[in-house]
């Protein structure tokens, strides 16, 4: 079995912010990848500029990928892509 990712970061909100969790444990709402980053040296993680983000085995990116950063859509507001 495959060990779970350290690293998760979930969907972007209606405001394009995205919980991480690291660890099991909330560190932070990011608005873009150096904030995970920042998280990840407040928490003790060493190295923590230098981490590989599109790494499967360390993060788990939910909903999307690392380069998605724009609000998510409510249902029913005619929100989508473009």
């Amino acid at each position: 079995m495959t060990p779970a990712a350290k690293l998760v970061v979930y969907p972007p909100d209606e405001n394009g912010w995205r919980r991480v969790r690291y660890d099991g444990v909330a560190i932070g709402v990011a608005h873009h990848p150096s904030d995970i980053r920042a998280f990840l040296a407040a928490a003790g993680k060493e190295d923590a500029e230098d981490v590989d983000l599109t790494d499967p085995g360390f993060v788990e990116w939910r909903g999307a990928g690392p380069e998605a950063w724009e609000p998510s859509g409510k249902p029913g507001n005619g929100s989508g892509s473009v």
